[in-house]
């Protein structure tokens, strides 16, 4: 079932022609009693009534609102134009939103990739694009959107890893946007039907379970560790290498194959060491 826009007639025209058909029938009623014209009485008895029943079709539709309209249980269509109007008064109308609204899911707590416990939740920013499918295709739209989005979240945890361990690996802690974009896709599939257009999903909370996240945090610390001694041996290498060059390009001092490794030994140990150096003044010759 797909929406179909209708358009109402003027509530203040409306109002102006009822008002003045119960000011008339009232009137001629008056007359007819004076006159004692039963036919009249009972034509202005009859109409009356019904001219009055007619203000109950009169329906304001605010900005960003719908209403839609059922006659018998029959869709008869979607008033999106904001204004004062008038439908048919036996109708049912059912004011829908159609503004932007955000939802934030509850803490889930699943397994990702690597199986790891975890804590994750998600905001949803998202509105009605069809008032026929949200009204008529769920039973509640906005319950549906809450369970929908909260199981796109599990599948979403479990596709992806807490932690990249290789470069260029997607994971939830690291790669935002492209989590966000999948997260949006997954949740827009499954709201399809519904009418419902997802305009952002973004994790709003992720961490390690609590019986987990000491040992996670130590081994988390240990890649940062391994990381950073990496990056210093790559340097403290480059720095042995140029001075190595450098003395031999200057002719500085002439160094054996025993000198350089030692000479390579100490710098390392200089360089790469977690604490500052003792420095040793040699007062011998180069061999002592």
């Amino acid at each position: 079932m797909k929406e179909k826009e209708i358009q109402g007639v003027s509530g203040w025209l409306a109002v102006f022609l009822g008002i003045a058909m119960v000011v008339a029938l009232t009137l001629q009623l008056i007359r007819s009693i004076d006159v004692v014209d039963v036919a009249w009485i009972v034509a202005c008895s009859l109409a009356l009534p019904l001219c009055i029943f007619g203000f109950a079709g009169l329906t304001v539709v605010n900005p960003n609102e719908a209403k839609v309209i059922q006659l018998f249980g029959v869709y008869k269509g979607t008033i999106r134009r904001q204004g004062f109007w008038w439908v048919n008064p036996l109708t049912s109308r059912r004011r829908v939103t159609l503004r932007v609204r955000n939802f934030e899911s509850s803490k889930l707590k699943v397994n990702d990739h690597d199986g790891n416990p975890i804590e994750i939740a998600a905001v949803v920013v998202w509105r009605v694009v069809d008032t026929a499918e949200a009204i008529f295709q769920v039973n509640d739209y906005e319950n549906f959107l809450h369970v929908q989005s909260e199981s796109a979240v599990r599948v979403l945890a479990t596709t992806y890893p807490y932690d990249a361990h290789e470069e260029g690996q997607i994971a939830l802690r690291i790669s935002a946007a492209e989590v966000a974009h999948k997260l949006r896709e997954e949740i827009q599939e499954r709201l399809s039907q519904a009418g419902i257009e997802v305009i952002e999903a973004r994790i709003s909370h992720l961490a390690y379970a609590p019986e987990i996240a000491s040992a996670m945090l130590r081994r988390q610390q240990a890649n940062a560790i391994i990381a950073a001694r990496q990056r210093i041996v790559e340097g403290a290498v480059s720095m042995v290498e140029m001075a190595l060059e450098q003395l031999s390009a200057r002719h500085v001092v002439e160094l054996d194959e025993e000198r350089k490794a030692a000479m390579v030994s100490n710098l390392l140990v200089v360089l790469c060491g977690d604490r500052d150096p003792q420095p040793v003044v040699n007062a011998g010759t180069l061999y002592q």
